[in-house]
């Protein structure tokens, strides 16, 4: 992908999800059950980073664990949600491509629907070096991504869409990078977000080039409605 045009797209992202923040957040208010089972990951008092908070939901799934948490977003509107929502955890704008916390920092990272949102590969391996590099060293990596491969006929249309863009040369996108639109509580399409479509192989390797030994990969959620995300456990090697 042109860098610009990816710099574009990360520009994006961070202005679509001020612009759909409120929204986003209501859609957030019940925490579902694979998100309450990430808090079996992390233990008293470990430092922990939430890689890309949006409205701090996560926050509220470890805080019976006692960890020493932060949450980060490139989103200003979304970390303001946060804070208004969870006022016991501490929440800051951050950018996961250039993180603001010293080396060997932390005992875990979660990164939850987020690496996707991140253009190309070569900008998708830099955010996970960065996650790496704060991570004390056999510290874990808890990453999830969506996974628009199963049962879900409007990624299909939207994957073969930009395919055939691509093929003919009217798309900037790289290969399965679709736009999934954002609709607000009247169902009126607000805005449309970059999205890349991982395969789990595809999230395997990734994380493997970025430096991790992968511990567990797997696929949650296989139901009628289309959703299911695409989980991985890694750890930093020495």
């Amino acid at each position: 992908m042109d860098k610009e045009y990816a710099k574009y797209l990360l520009n994006k992202t961070i202005e679509d999800y001020n612009l759909i923040a409120e929204d986003f957040a209501r859609s957030r208010v019940f925490i579902p059950e694979d998100i309450s089972n990430l808090g079996e990951y992390s233990t008293k008092g470990e430092k922990v980073l939430d890689a890309g908070c949006g409205n701090g939901w996560l926050s509220e799934v470890l805080r019976n664990k006692e960890t020493d948490y932060i949450g980060i977003d490139s989103s200003e509107k979304l970390i303001n949600i946060a804070k208004r929502n969870y006022p016991q955890a501490k929440f800051q704008k951050d950018n996961v491509l250039k993180l603001s916390f010293p080396s060997d920092f932390f005992n875990k990272v979660y990164s939850v629907s987020v690496l996707h949102h991140i253009p190309s590969k070569e900008l998708q391996i830099k955010a996970l070096k960065e996650m790496k590099r704060v991570l004390k060293p056999k510290g874990i990596l808890i990453l999830r991504v969506w996974n628009l491969w199963w049962n879900d006929p409007k990624s299909w249309k939207l994957i073969f869409k930009y395919t055939f863009l691509k093929l003919i040369g009217k798309s900037k996108l790289d290969f399965k990078d679709i736009f999934y639109s954002w609709k607000n509580s009247r169902s009126k399409i607000v805005t449309d977000r970059y999205i890349h479509c991982f395969t789990k192989g595809e999230l395997k390797s990734l994380v493997k080039k970025s430096g991790f030994s992968v511990r567990k990969i797997w696929i949650h959620g296989k139901n009628k409605k289309g959703i299911s995300n695409i989980y991985l456990i890694a750890e930093n090697k020495l």
